[in-house]
């Protein structure tokens, strides 16, 4: 697998006497370990305008432009003006950062680092750039702030997150970013594995804050833009994602944040999750689920999926291609695949014979859409089938996954679980934790029906 440029390091600070003397070097070994891009962050004026130096003459070095809240009883008007000529009309500041608050060192009076942090957002907004955010020891003040001063309308990181699940939720709640740096990789931070488990990685980016936090297994030397890698794996390894999965959807989330580069907009028939192969047939759903995110955004976990036509089977057979040694492949993209169940028999009967083992993921809604039972016609072609269910009762399930059958909605995906097992090898029913979604009911239902069932964390969806 190539990897080549599948990761950004969204906050380093390369631009002083650490790299100096192998500044060539630690960009090769950078590039060689799978970095597309740097992003260099200003922390006072001297830096701030050796961060913009270096963004023009690297075309893969970008930078933020700010002032750290060590050094905030230093600021004065002079300062916000200089700081608003380096980032104003040039594309290659990415934000205004970092700025913020350090309780821990309290290296200024706390006043002034509030004062600071207020008028930089101010800026921000001024210049409509996100925001890159220092947040030691003052979550409660830091969070208040952003609030206050309306930060939502421009966004941005809260970098080296060292708050709990709570507050990461309610940063992105309001438009930001979590940046997880190589500390995940330390021993005693399960807290920070906590928040990477508990929120989706749409909302993620990686970093290393180089040269200090340096990642396992290299503590006790600098650190540099290449060790960003290991903070990627053991987001993956957490997430339960390849490196190639993580790499692609927080570099994703870096462009749209920091407006680097182009994002591929072109609309994926076939794409790998995991080491699995998934195959996006349709844009069409029989249901709306209100927890679907694909409804916000045409993106899912970095691959762009919004088609621009219906594929045929031979477009399909061709997307899939010689993938190699998968898993499995999955029929389950932007729309519900089961709407199309004729393109699955056809597409699925080749694959079978190429030796794949097959899965299909549905709202289970396919027998009232069609008007008859559809089961049967996969028999010996799919080996597993995943059913999101998600409620207990028709009432629930009208309300959450806003069918168009109203209560036949749910007496309909009942009826699918149960006749599926004569068909498939393996019927699985899903539930999403979301509120109002009662999992034990699901489970409890899911037995019932005589089928597995499986549990979905909301951070695994879309």
């Amino acid at each position: 697998m190539n990897l080549s440029g599948f990761l950004i390091d969204t906050h380093a600070h390369i631009d002083g006497r650490d790299f100096a003397a192998d500044f060539d070097a630690m960009l090769s070994r950078a590039w060689e370990a799978g970095l597309s891009h740097i992003v260099t962050v200003g922390a006072d004026l001297e830096s701030s305008r050796a961060a913009v130096e270096l963004a023009s003459r690297h075309e893969r070095i970008w930078c933020a432009v700010g002032i750290h809240p060590h050094d905030a009883g230093r600021v004065t008007d002079r300062c916000y003006d200089e700081i608003r000529t380096l980032a104003q009309g040039n594309p290659k500041v990415a934000a205004i950062g970092e700025i913020g608050l350090d309780f821990f060192r309290d290296r200024s009076p706390r006043d002034e680092q509030e004062r600071v942090f207020r008028r930089f957002i101010r800026l921000a907004r001024e210049l409509a750039l996100p925001i890159v955010v220092h947040d030691r020891d003052a979550h409660e003040r830091v969070m208040a702030i952003l609030r206050e001063e309306k930060a939502r309308d421009v966004g941005g990181v809260l970098h080296c997150f060292s708050g709990d699940l709570a507050m990461a939720r309610e940063c992105i709640d309001m438009g930001f970013l979590i940046s997880i740096p190589g500390t995940v990789t330390y021993p005693s931070n399960e807290a920070l594995r906590q928040v990477v488990r508990g929120v989706k990685v749409e909302h993620l980016l990686v970093e290393t804050d180089c040269p200090y936090l340096t990642p396992v297994p290299h503590r006790g030397k600098r650190n540099e833009p290449a060790y960003v890698r290991l903070a990627a794996e053991k987001v993956a390894e957490l997430k339960g994602l390849s490196l190639e999965d993580v790499g692609r959807i927080t570099s994703l989330n870096a462009r749209r944040l920091f407006g680097i580069g182009e994002s591929d907009q072109a609309a994926r028939i076939a794409y790998r999750i995991r080491n699995s192969l998934y195959l996006n047939i349709t844009n069409r759903c029989s249901n709306r689920c209100s927890f679907c995110a694909k409804f916000d955004d045409y993106t899912v976990k970095g691959h762009h999926l919004r088609l621009d036509h219906e594929p045929d089977s031979t477009e399909v057979l061709a997307a899939v291609g010689e993938p190699g040694p998968v898993d499995e492949i999955v029929f389950c993209g932007f729309g519900e695949p089961m709407l199309r169940i004729d393109l699955i028999v056809e597409v699925a009967r080749e694959l079978k014979k190429r030796g794949f083992r097959i899965r299909i993921n549905t709202d289970g809604q396919a027998n009232l859409v069609h008007g008859r039972n559809v089961l049967p016609e996969l028999q010996g072609l799919v080996d597993c089938i995943s059913v999101s269910l998600n409620a207990a009762d028709a009432d629930t399930y009208a309300r959450i996954c806003n069918t168009p059958f109203g209560t036949n909605g749910f007496t309909g995906i009942c009826r699918f679980l149960e006749e599926a097992r004569q068909y498939i090898p393996t019927v699985v029913a899903t539930a999403v934790t979301v509120p109002g979604i009662d999992v034990a009911a699901v489970r409890a239902l899911a037995e019932s029906l005589g089928v597995e069932f499986r549990e979905r964390e909301y951070a695994e969806v879309g």
